[in-house]
């Protein structure tokens, strides 16, 4: 399973904060580790009392987390002083990992949750390090510095939030109108999502929505669809809040994603297969360029579901070392297998390594069978339906005729059966160094 941090205030109550966030991100399918910043003495008709964790005990929570945990994603949600974001931004800013950022200042009863100066620290230090924040249209002025009375202005405060580059959900739900708009920026451009205006507003909507968002994220998926995910999630927590003391009523953040299983389950396999290629692949089988490894999903129509290694898995300091598995990021390998798909649909895993003559003759000798093909980079499909058209299925391997960086592509019914074929690859080729020996 994967692992995504919140960092964020405790909620005595349970619905908003640590709580919601830890049931929202276990509904999405990952495991919630937690930084609690606060400790507030609240229920569904106020706050009435905060206790502030020290900066240097955030500290320790989140560095004992990381040193332990393989965190995908982070969220942030209620960090109460300009300290304890200056000690969580200096923390996560050297690490590769997506942050979304909640931008928590009052709470769902009105009541403050944030010092004076917390919105300076979070325009200053956490802004530029995050890949997403989400404010609401008060936390939007506030961040933006700047009222919002209209379309206009709510382009122009996105642009102010994600001067660094970061993108914005600016979310519609304070807004005056019939249906709620959110509006999406990202990248320069705008995507308005429009949604049915629910008649009640729970406790811990933003909370979950940001950590349905963070789970998402630390599966593999992009921000975008992220995003959409998430929302179409807090559309139905919404619907479905209930109560738990008699002021208002909290969100329902166990929700389920439906049909999102297979995906997971995809990403999880292709985290433990690369774990185990890093641990035993020698560099020789490594081009500059990287090795992959791609599992589609069954009947996969585009490369959108097929996932892969992002960034590929390359050498770095005499080590092999790689990003996370996601959807969608190698183009190329996934119209190699598609093609292979089209031949067999039961093929769904295919790995590049790179060639050698001597990595032919080893697979000849251990009874796999290598095809070349004509894999210029505007004929991969058609190269590769036209290599496997004379078998009944699809060969063990195919590999470039020519080219300065020629590989072998390795298929499998899943990305065990590609592992065991680079096993055997390896038992002979390396049988006194080899780790599977």
């Amino acid at each position: 399973m994967r692992n995504a941090l919140t960092i964020a205030g405790s909620d005595s109550i349970g619905g908003a904060g640590i709580q919601a966030d830890v049931k929202a991100m276990a509904a999405v399918g990952v495991h919630a580790t937690t930084v609690i910043t606060a400790i507030t003495a609240q229920n569904t008709q106020g706050v009435f009392g905060i206790l502030p964790v020290s900066p240097e005990f955030v500290q320790d929570q989140l560095e004992a987390v990381l040193k332990d945990s393989d965190i995908k994603a982070v969220k942030t949600g209620m960090l109460y002083s300009a300290e304890i974001v200056e000690t969580v931004a200096d923390i996560l800013e050297d690490r590769d990992v997506p942050v979304v950022v909640d931008p928590v200042l009052v709470s769902g009863t009105g009541h403050s949750l944030a010092d004076d100066d917390l919105p300076k620290a979070i325009r200053k230090h956490l802004l530029p390090i995050c890949e997403l924040v989400t404010p609401n249209k008060n936390e939007a002025e506030v961040l933006a510095k700047m009222k919002i009375r209209n379309e206009d202005d709510i382009t122009l405060a996105c642009e102010l939030i994600g001067k660094e580059g970061e993108a914005v959900l600016l979310k519609g739900g304070h807004f005056n109108s019939n249906t709620v708009v959110d509006y999406l920026y990202l990248s320069s451009e705008f995507n308005k999502l429009e949604y049915p205006r629910l008649k009640r507003s729970g406790h811990g909507s933003g909370c979950v929505l940001s950590s349905y968002i963070t789970a998402n994220m630390a599966k593999g998926i992009d921000i975008v669809n992220s995003v959409m995910k998430s929302r179409a999630l807090i559309q139905e927590a919404i619907a479905t809040q209930y109560a738990v003391g008699q002021g208002i009523e909290v969100v329902n953040p166990i929700v389920k994603m439906k049909g999102d299983t297979d995906r997971f389950k995809v990403l999880d396999a292709l985290d433990a297969a690369a774990a185990k290629i890093v641990d035993t692949v020698p560099e020789e089988f490594v081009p500059k360029g990287g090795i992959n490894i791609a599992l589609a999903l069954k009947d996969a129509a585009g490369p959108e579901e097929i996932a892969a290694m992002d960034k590929r898995i390359r050498v770095h300091n005499g080590s092999l070392k790689c990003g996370p598995a996601k959807f969608g990021v190698a183009e190329h390998l996934s119209y190699v297998l598609l093609a292979a798909m089209k031949k067999d649909p039961s093929v769904r895993s295919v790995m590049s390594i790179a060639f050698s003559k001597d990595t032919l003759s080893i697979m000849e000798e251990v009874g796999l069978e290598a095809v070349a093909a004509n894999m210029q980079m505007d004929k991969v499909s058609e190269g590769t339906e036209e290599a496997i058209a004379k078998f009944k299925g699809v060969p063990d391997a195919i590999y470039d005729k020519a080219g300065k960086t020629r590989m072998f592509r390795i298929f499998g019914k899943d990305e065990k059966d590609v592992l065991n074929k680079l096993e055997s690859i390896l038992r002979e080729g390396y049988p006194p160094q080899t780790p599977y020996a």
